[in-house]
Order: structure tokens, then C-alpha cells, then sequence
């Protein structure tokens, strides 16, 4: 990559510009690249309570390990309000949040019509598991490719078969 950003600055490849050009390249292209690398994959999209929080202990560890394999960009979607984000932990977690507050509830098409509109996303660029089966059928309405994350069997092979298959 260094090499490349020298042909494009067309300087010599070698000490003190190295350095520089290494420098330019971590602080101001490596964001770029990031990007526009993020805007060419799917969004994984991860229900919140039940899913990849457990109540009454928090981030589920071994989920979000798996989910750290992936360098996609992910959301956690809830209908939490204020007082439920701060009960499950959810101002504290590693990765996007977003709710409607109940407003409507995820049951409802129209959250995740508003949900894609709030991050200019198309049901084409996001994969989505949740724990309920009603919240599903909700997202598939919408053309969102879901799996239905079992929050009993936490059957985290299959979940990671379905990202691994979708993404």
C-alpha cells in the first residue's frame, strides 16, 4: 500500500518519506479506504435483548467474537427507550445502536423501513438475525435476508453459517 500511495505522490520509496508517507497513509487514506471497503459489503444488522445481549449478564462474549471476524459494519437494533438502553447496557456496547423507542415496535414493517432510510441502506446491503419470529417476518417484508436465532439453543454454528452464506 505504501508503495502504491509513493507512485500516486510520486516520491522515492525509501526513508524519511516512508515514514511520511506511512503516516499519510494511517491517518488520513486508511479511513478512506476503510469506507468506501465498508460501503462495498453488508451490514450486519443484530437484534439486541435476547440475541446479543443476555439479560441479567450482558454482551453474549462468544457472539461477539464470531461477530468480530467480520470486518462489516454492524448495528444493533432494539426498541428500547431511554430507560431500557440504560437497564440492558446497551450506551455501552462496541457497535451502532439504533431504536425507535417502541415507536414502532420491531414487529411493525415500518421500523425497518425507517431503519434503512436513517442509515441510507438498501434491504439489499444488510443481513439481520433475531429471537423473535414475528420481528422476522417483519424484516422480510421489507426484502431483509434474516435468520432466526433460536435464544434457547444459541446455535452460534448456525448463526455464523447464515453470515458466512450471506454476506
Amino acid at each position: 500500500m505504501q508503495k502504491i500511495l509513493a507512485k500516486i505522490l510520486n516520491v522515492k520509496f525509501d526513508g524519511i518519506l516512508a515514514i511520511r508517507s506511512n503516516l499519510i497513509m494511517r491517518k488520513q487514506i486508511a479511513p478512506l479506504l476503510k469506507e468506501e471497503l465498508e460501503k462495498d459489503m453488508k451490514t450486519i444488522l443484530v437484534d439486541a435483548v435476547n440475541t446479543f445481549i443476555i439479560k441479567e449478564v450482558g454482551i453474549s462474549d462468544r457472539m461477539y467474537k464470531i461477530l468480530e471476524k467480520y470486518p462489516n459494519r454492524k448495528i444493533i437494533l432494539t426498541g428500547a427507550n431511554d430507560k431500557e438502553m440504560e437497564k440492558f447496557g446497551l450506551n455501552n456496547i462496541p457497535y451502532e445502536v439504533f431504536t425507535l423507542k417502541h415507536n414502532p415496535e420491531k414487529t411493525n414493517p415500518e421500523y425497518y423501513k425507517i431503519m434503512l432510510k436513517h442509515f441510507n441502506l438498501n434491504s439489499e446491503d444488510v443481513i439481520y438475525f433475531e429471537h423473535s419470529q414475528a420481528a422476522i417476518t417483519s424484516a422480510q417484508t421489507v426484502g431483509i435476508i434474516t435468520h432466526y436465532y433460536d435464544q434457547d439453543k444459541k446455535d452460534l454454528s448456525a448463526l455464523e453459517k447464515f453470515i458466512n452464506e450471506n454476506l
